[in-house]
């Protein structure tokens, strides 16, 4: 699956979709025809191949499909933003669900295939767009609103993350299929944490609905997925004013996480030791901790301590 580290350059952020022909699945109960033999039909019928560039993985198991929606604890009233529909699977299964469907596909041919596929879906919406530069306020009034679901390609993982949690109209719930190994990074507990944990965990409470083997999809990945749940908080979990500035002495903390939490900061934050070491004494953290194992409210107790020595 192609992809880049999702802690890259300068940014706090990292940096499969999944689709068949739809109406596959009606009530849990799979086609007696497989979604892997309806998914090679569908690509033939129009001639298409799956595109490594856009990382395009397709679903084609319904217990996997069936966990998906069961996850996301759809009702009648959601309204659902869909990230990657490929085909169509699950655009069709959440169309039969909830009030409406906005399924926004960055390939033109895909958008077009699924606009005819679709067509009789009055409540389905199909956005030919890059989900990175949609602002979910163009579609959405007010904040937890809505659902994202998303069958994500691995190397826009925390780039679409990052631009719904951050969001000025966030969604209520976010269902993200993403590499299994990023989706234990991001709901590791403190002692494993990285600035990938941090960054979602300030937004949410994210959890791991299930795993997923790379031979649910065709073709297949070479990695497993997961099936990955974020419940976003309406309040933050901690007091924090400044959210830019946060997280810039949280990316100074992990600048090489495997040294002393006091070496670290010092040459993030470019400050002599012994300003660091009154720092961390000011918040309570013993020096010789390492990044991975402060909580939320640890990074911000430290980073209340450091905007207040600004101002003296």
């Amino acid at each position: 699956m192609p992809g880049r580290s999702w802690l890259s350059g300068a940014s706090y952020w990292a940096g499969s979709r999944a689709g068949a022909r739809p109406h596959v699945v009606t009530r849990g109960n799979v086609s007696t025809e497989s979604l892997l033999a309806r998914t090679r039909k569908t690509l033939r019928r129009f001639d298409l191949r799956a595109r490594k560039r856009l990382g395009q993985h397709f679903l084609v198991d319904g217990r996997v499909l069936r966990q998906i929606l069961d996850a996301a604890e759809l009702e009648p009233n959601d309204i659902v933003l869909e990230v990657g529909p490929g085909l169509g699977i699950l655009t069709g299964e959440l169309a039969h669900r909830v009030s409406r469907v906005y399924a926004v596909e960055l390939d033109d041919t895909l958008a077009g295939i699924l606009k005819q596929e679709l067509s009789g879906c009055a409540n389905v919406t199909i956005i030919n767009q890059d989900i990175l530069r949609l602002d979910p306020a163009t579609l959405f009034a007010e904040p937890f609103s809505y659902k994202v679901v998303a069958n994500l390609p691995y190397y826009i993982t925390s780039p679409v993350l990052r631009h719904f949690l951050e969001a000025r109209v966030r969604p209520a719930v976010m269902l993200v299929m993403v590499q299994k190994e990023v989706a234990r990074a991001i709901t590791a507990a403190p002692g494993k944490r990285s600035l990938l944990s941090i960054s979602v965990q300030f937004y949410g409470r994210p959890r791991i609905v299930s795993t997923v083997p790379a031979r649910a999809f065709y073709p297949a990945p070479e990695v497993d997925s997961a099936i990955l749940r974020i419940d976003l908080f309406q309040e933050r979990p901690v007091p924090v004013a400044d959210e830019k500035g946060f997280f810039a002495l949280v990316r100074a903390g992990f600048t090489n996480p495997r040294k002393q939490l006091i070496n670290s900061l010092a040459q993030g934050l470019s400050l002599p030791k012994e300003e660091t070491l009154a720092l961390l004494e000011k918040s309570g953290i013993a020096p010789q901790r390492r990044a991975e194992t402060l909580t939320l409210e640890e990074w911000a107790m430290l980073w209340q301590a450091h905007a207040e020595r600004g101002k003296d």
